[in-house]
């Protein structure tokens, strides 16, 4: 694979998908792994930055990471740690809820063991809000320190939103962070769901704040995103998916098809189109990562809807 170096920071899960009659079936995802999975699959260098315990679902994850092609040099094993877990549950519209057990997962451990010098080595600095919300004030700063001096070296920081309340005991400390994040990164992936939950009415003002210096992808809650970029504003309308089945990871695949097109040359409104595409396609299977010859090829994505 050629091109820009993306370091996607942050958790997977033991992934487990409520049956017909009680059962589970197991995989793994999260919303950062999500995006790695996607945007090597269209043709991405990147690499997975996390902690994982040293059972047997830990190996799992991992030989199903490098099967994906994604790099797995700074993914730190801790003995007698053990991932996080999560349920989906889906009503009949495909909209999900999770259940989480991650108090104690090896994820949250990450800046124990990472040199944060580590990143230098990419071009592209990829985390979420969940990736904040896992650490403590102390990963928190080094986090920070680490995102502030690739900015400086002239690497790109992009974070996504994806605020989820309970992972934040303060709003508070939340609000301080997203603010900083906005004024660190140059792409932002936002939702009206997740600014909402921030800031009330005021979340899209505090964002668009930032539209001067940064790059905003506003998805909205119908299917449509607008795109902020340079002084322009484009509203992006997504085809009608008339048979949703599970809405898990319909953002993280969105942002690996807008940052895949970005890297390679794509004008904002049209890696917006590429977002929309995958993430349509997304929603027709269960679970986070749809299997790979559902995949769409990475051309069919550049094509705006006629």
């Amino acid at each position: 694979m050629l091109g820009p170096r993306i370091a996607c920071i942050g958790e997977c899960m033991v992934e487990l998908r409520e049956q017909p009659g009680g059962l589970l079936q197991r995989g793994w995802g999260g919303d950062t792994l999500n995006t790695a999975v996607y945007l090597s699959r269209l043709g991405a260098c990147v690499d997975y930055v996390t902690a994982l315990g040293d059972d047997a679902w830990s190996d799992e994850m991992l030989a199903g990471w490098t099967a994906e092609g994604i790099g797995t040099g700074l993914v730190h094993r801790l003995p007698g740690r053990l991932s996080g877990l999560y349920v989906i549950q889906t009503d009949p519209a495909g909209e999900r809820r999770f259940l989480y057990w991650r108090d104690s997962a090896a994820a949250r451990r990450l800046f124990d063991h990472l040199d944060p010098h580590a990143l230098a080595a990419f071009d592209v600095l990829y985390l979420s809000g969940i990736t904040l919300s896992i650490l403590d004030d102390a990963a928190r700063a080094v986090l920070l320190r680490a995102l502030d001096d690739a900015r400086t070296r002239g690497a790109q920081v992009v974070f996504d939103t994806n605020f989820r309340p309970r992972g934040w005991p303060d709003p508070a400390a939340a609000r301080r962070l997203y603010d900083d994040l906005f004024g660190l990164a140059h792409l932002v992936f936002a939702s009206t769901e997740d600014l909402a939950l921030l800031h009330g009415d005021a979340g899209e003002a505090v964002l668009l704040r930032h539209a001067a210096d940064t790059e905003i992808v506003l998805k909205l809650d119908q299917p449509a995103s607008r795109v902020f970029y340079a002084g322009t504003e484009h509203r992006i309308q997504a085809a009608q998916i008339d048979d949703v089945v599970d809405t898990t990871a319909a953002g993280d695949s969105f942002a690996a098809a807008y940052l895949a097109a970005r890297l390679r040359g794509a004008a904002p409104a049209d890696a917006a189109h590429a977002g929309h595409s995958l993430a349509g396609v997304v929603v027709q299977h269960p679970g986070a990562i749809i299997p790979r010859a559902a995949m769409p090829q990475p051309a069919c994505l550049q094509e705006a809807p006629p």
